[in-house]
């Protein structure tokens, strides 16, 4: 993608369909007037009262409890540096989009137009009263450290100034854990700081505070190392001066244990790591590029631990690791202030979590055989969803012991059960969906893409790195629309009904034809069927010439269908292929199936679907708990409608003993663990929170995921493609430019995933 291209991605997405990235969105009914005048006048005067009698009302009777002020003057944004309030907007309302989807933290972002320190935090003591917390953002130093240091003093919510302590908090768990491998005590390291920021002061004094000892900390600013001797130090400098006769980087490094960068690109150099002691461990964390390359670093020494800021290499020291979980322990116990204990329980939790086994999920979110505790895994992966029932308890524990919480926790089961519910539909699993494609990208047959919405999705899913677009379509069509939108990528086009393509429409007509040619397929036949491009896509795919198929944007679901059977066809043992729709509801991730293909499937056939569904949702890392849906409950009918789903139950329990499948269900019950568990104790389900329902008939399958699609505005993915030999996948008529994208990034996983069985298959036989 060009400069201009990239600049114009990022200003539209601001920008539309809603200026901005949050938003406030009402939790009570609002309906009528009576709601009206509960939420108003009169009925609003009696919290009013309530709160007016008793101050800590206020936690209550608003939301004061799960606010956070995301709060900066914008005089050190990111890589941007002093730009100003307004032109922070932008980074503080994702800090408070990263607040809300980790920690379900909801978040005002408040820009201060001054850059007096007296009068920042006069202004934010008076707001004070708004928010359970502030989050102090992007506030050059040294100016930080005295605003954070007043505020904490003066106000009785949590404090904190991110970029201080995030950093900080992150890169000590990984230390501990580092220094664990590499049989080394914190007391007895020798550590160089690079760089003199509050990122560097706060990380420094809080390894000091887990036993690193100042006389073997050595730090350095853009002049050099920070000696006692040298003149004009600030306080916070000061407090790192060293007594060593050393000027330089080069120097510090000599038989250095630790060398931890928050300063710029490239200061490193390999003859550096070699003086340095043996099993160097090194936090390169300058952003974007590392102080010194992560590739050069691991050639240069093949005994050192090594971790960035960067998402591509190993453990990324990732402030989303900390901020969101620590102040949702914080304002769970409505913690007066974030101090030391609690931060460094933050440590311990993040590095006790890094040695504990790795859910499959987060494994298949990045691409690995097994995650395991060692020097290329040293702290949690940002996708790992225990960070939330693992970081908040610790740090809400750490409050209450250090006598700051207001709110003590008492049930700690119900406070993790809580906390897991908060995940929500936050859509994780399309970001793990996401990341998971792009570490092994293949090559995508989009068959449509001389229509707008699918190309602009194919140029994503390029320049994303998800796949490999191969474009079918009128040739002189794309190439137009392709220089409309900029993507001037050198990717293969292919138009069948083009003669260009006669070698390759021969070829694939005569392998059609010896395929089919017992089912009244001639060679003419299979030559006109080649000129179709969901028969020359299908072909395409099935002689390996691509790896997946994308379809259906402009043509009915049947007429697609058809020519990838006839083509492509089942796995061995599938009867009938289906589809499932994976639905990201408020509640979590949500399959449903069947629904795009079986009008009224046998139980057999229903057994089978839930089979497939179950095996999809591995796919994705997610533990399967199958709801077989019908109108009654545990056989309350005897019509052959609910004995049908009573039968599939039946087999499924005896075929699939260990699948967590029951049966038949009415959809509120599935749902509803509470009433579920109530009601039918006895029921596989009961206790557990279902994400998957198998509904008896096309109909009620695809008409309950249209419902709640566009009435409660849920995202779907699909319908997702299930029992066939090969990864295609047909798109619903007309589909956004998201859910192509969202069905080319399953195409490709389910790719990767057939890959690898294709691989085990034959290393079994042989």
């Amino acid at each position: 993608m060009s400069k201009q291209s990239k600049r114009r991605e990022a200003l539209l997405y601001h920008a539309k369909p809603k200026p901005g990235k949050i938003q406030v969105v009402p939790t009570k009914k609002y309906a009528t007037q009576r709601d009206l005048s509960l939420a108003y006048s009169p009925g609003v005067a009696e919290p009013c009262l309530e709160i007016e009698k008793d101050k800590n009302n206020v936690y209550k009777y608003t939301a004061k409890g799960n606010l956070v002020a995301v709060i900066s003057n914008g005089t050190a944004v990111l890589g941007l540096g002093n730009i100003g309030p307004e032109a922070s907007k932008p980074v503080m309302e994702g800090k408070g989009l990263l607040f809300k989807i980790f920690a379900d933290i909801d978040v005002f972002d408040i820009e201060v137009g001054t850059e007096d320190v007296d009068a920042f935090i006069e202004t934010v003591k008076n707001i004070a009263p708004t928010f359970g917390g502030i989050n102090l953002e992007d506030i050059k130093a040294p100016e930080a450290f005295e605003i954070e240091r007043r505020l904490k003093e003066e106000l009785d919510i949590p404090v904190m100034h991110d970029d201080q302590h995030g950093t900080a908090i992150i890169s000590a768990a990984a230390l501990l854990n580092a220094l664990d491998i590499v049989e080394k005590k914190i007391e007895k390291v020798r550590i160089v700081i690079s760089g003199a920021g509050a990122a560097a002061v706060s990380c420094t004094r809080l390894y000091k505070a887990f036993g690193a000892k100042a006389e073997n900390i050595v730090m350095l600013d853009s002049k050099g190392v920070i000696r006692k001797d040298r003149e004009d130090l600030s306080k916070e400098k000061s407090e790192f001066a060293t007594d060593r006769k050393i000027d330089t980087l080069d120097e510090a490094m000599k038989d250095a244990d630790v060398f931890v960068g928050l300063s710029i690109a490239d200061i490193v150099s390999p003859e550096m790591l070699l003086v340095m002691a043996a099993d160097p461990i090194v936090f390169a964390m300058a952003n974007p590029d590392p102080e010194i390359p992560y590739k050069v670093a691991v050639k240069t020494r093949d005994d050192i631990i090594m971790a960035t800021g960067r998402s591509d290499h190993p453990n990324q020291v990732n402030n989303v690791l900390g901020f969101p979980f620590i102040f949702r322990g914080a304002l769970d116990v409505r913690a007066t202030k974030i101090n030391e204990a609690m931060k460094m329980a933050a440590v311990k939790a993040l590095a006790d979590l890094a040695r504990e086994p790795v859910p499959e999920q987060v494994n298949i979110a990045y691409g690995e055989t097994k995650l395991i505790f060692g020097r290329d895994y040293i702290i949690p992966k940002p996708f790992d969803p225990r960070l939330i029932a693992t970081v908040p308890p610790a740090v809400a524990k750490a409050a209450m012991d250090s006598g700051v919480a207001a709110e003590p926790i008492e049930d700690w089961g119900d406070y993790r059960d809580a906390l897991y519910e908060r995940m929500g539909s936050d859509n994780k699993i399309v970001r793990l969906l996401i990341n998971r494609a792009k570490i092994d990208p293949k090559r995508i047959v989009f068959t449509e893409a001389d229509h707008l919405d699918v190309l602009k999705a194919a140029q994503i899913v390029f320049e994303e790195g998800l796949g490999i677009p191969v474009l079918l379509g009128r040739k002189e069509i794309i190439l137009e629309l392709m220089s409309q939108i900029e993507f001037d990528e050198d990717l293969e086009i292919i138009d069948p009904k083009s003669d260009e393509q006669n070698d390759k429409l021969n070829y694939y007509a005569e392998k059609h034809w010896k395929n089919r040619r017992r089912h009244g397929v001639s060679l003419y036949d299979a030559q006109k069927l080649m000129r179709e491009r969901n028969y020359f896509a299908s072909m395409m795919v099935n002689e390996g010439d691509a790896d997946a198929m994308i379809s259906g944007y402009s043509r009915s679901y049947p007429s697609v269908v058809r020519p990838v059977l006839e083509t492509i066809g089942r796995f061995d043992g599938v009867s009938k292929v289906a589809t499932t729709n994976l639905m990201l509801t408020k509640r979590g991730p949500l399959f449903i199936s069947d629904t795009s293909i079986n009008i009224d499937p046998t139980a057999k056939e229903l057994a089978k679907i839930a089979q497939m569904t179950n095996y999809t949702m591995k796919m994705f890392g997610l533990d399967p708990v199958i709801a077989m849906i019908s109108y009654s409950n545990f056989g309350s009918s005897k019509d052959p409608l609910a004995a049908k789903v009573q039968e599939a139950v039946e087999l499924l329990h005896k075929s699939n003993p260990d699948m967590l499948v029951d049966g038949e269900l009415q959809t509120d019950f599935a749902l509803n663990p509470k009433m579920l568990r109530k009601k039918f104790p006895f029921s596989k389900l009961a206790g557990k929170k279902v994400n998957a329902l198998v509904f008896p008939n096309l109909d009620s399958a695809n008409s309950n995921y249209k419902l709640l699609k566009e009435l409660d505005n849920v995202e779907s993915i699909g319908p997702i493609m299930l029992g066939m030999r090969k990864p295609v996948h047909i798109l619903q008529l007309g589909a956004s430019v998201e859910e192509i994208v969202n069905m080319a990034a399953v195409a490709v996983v389910d790719a990767q995933q057939k890959e690898k069985r294709e691989r085990e298959q034959k290393a079994g036989k042989a």
